[in-house]
């Protein structure tokens, strides 16, 4: 099912659920979705259709499909980091922080885009503290942010390299954007590799600060804090 303009409905998560405007309450997730876990973020006409593209379908990610995201994220971060990371610095990077963090898969917060039924990437967003890393070294705490206080998390955004500009990233923002508002969350903060820069500041993300992370191996891997305040 893909994500369109033409209902007027929403579907928003809830913390470990799905909130259902039309039954104003969370349900799990097996309550609302189809078998597959097909995720709607259905918004009114234009706003939508203007920011996803309607080949791109955005699920809920699962804990099986963790090791098909895995490969496909080593593959996105040696293809498309060429040019803004030695071969180094990207095998570095797969080994120590390019990851699936399956605290989001767990949370229900992390996606899986396709375009024709094909994996085409993930990404997600989260109420924990954790700002970047995969599951072998996720940087920042566990718990919970406030809404009001603090930034949610955009966390592990890769795309497929033959899905590169097809807006598969801008389906999974919307998707996590929709989600963190719903949480009451006004704020976007993300840890930023250098290939991902250009395209969060098309989403309207300001740089905070360039961070230079010195990982176990000894190289060090460059990048940006960025942050976005929603409207």
């Amino acid at each position: 099912m893909r994500v369109t303009g033409e209902s007027w409905w929403r579907v928003f998560f809830c913390h470990g659920s799905v909130y259902d405007h039309s039954m104003n309450r969370c349900a799990q997730v097996g309550d609302i979705l189809q078998p597959a876990r097909r995720l709607l973020i259905l918004e009114e006409g234009s706003r939508m259709n203007q920011a996803v593209q309607s080949s791109v379908n955005v699920r809920v990610s699962t804990m099986e499909e963790v090791p098909q995201l895995n490969q496909l994220i080593t593959q996105s971060a040696r293809e498309l980091s060429k040019g803004f990371y030695t071969d180094e610095e990207t095998e570095a990077a797969i080994e120590h922080v390019f990851g699936v963090d399956t605290a989001l898969v767990k949370d229900g917060s992390y996606f899986t885009a396709e375009i024709d039924g094909k994996l085409a990437g993930c990404g997600g967003w989260s109420r924990r503290r954790t700002l970047y890393g995969g599951d072998q070294r996720p940087m920042g705490g566990a718990e919970f942010l406030d809404p009001q206080q603090d930034a949610a998390r955009i966390r592990a955004f890769f795309i497929a390299p033959d899905a590169a500009r097809r807006g598969v990233g801008t389906a999974i923002f919307n998707a996590c954007k929709a989600a963190a508002r719903a949480q009451g969350f006004t704020a976007l903060e993300l840890m930023a590799t250098l290939p991902g820069v250009p395209f969060y500041k098309v989403l309207g993300f300001q740089k905070l600060e360039d961070v230079a992370d010195t990982l176990p191996n000894g190289v060090t891997i460059r990048f940006e804090r960025m942050r976005l305040e929603l409207e």
